[in-house]
């Protein structure tokens, strides 16, 4: 069954890191950094395998692999506008962060 992200858009704001995620397929998504706050650079875009688990209702766990090595694990809760982003650099380095998503 199709999740309600396929084919859809959206803003993820994070404060220090702001993205566009293309959700093109249950197993694939295309960010594209729009502020990349000295954490990479603005107008990086790149086509990511992802692992989508919808949890509940309009809220998912989406994990990918970046071809940095960097990791990124998200929980989206689109009923609420709220994602939160847990992000590990090549370096070694982890954020957690939390903010906003909406659709484009």
């Amino acid at each position: 069954m199709a999740n309600k992200l396929t084919g859809k858009r959206y803003l993820m704001d994070v404060g220090i890191l702001k993205t566009e995620l293309h959700f093109e397929s249950e197993s694939s998504m295309v960010f594209t950094v729009l502020d990349g706050g000295g954490l990479t650079d603005k107008g990086h875009s790149e086509r990511v395998a992802i692992t989508l688990a919808e949890i509940r209702p309009d809220v998912y766990m989406i994990a990918w692999k970046e071809a940095s090595g960097a990791t990124v694990t998200h929980v989206e809760d689109h009923q609420n506008g709220v994602i939160y982003s847990n992000a590990t650099l090549p370096d070694g380095s982890f954020y957690t962060m939390r903010g906003t998503v909406k659709p484009l």
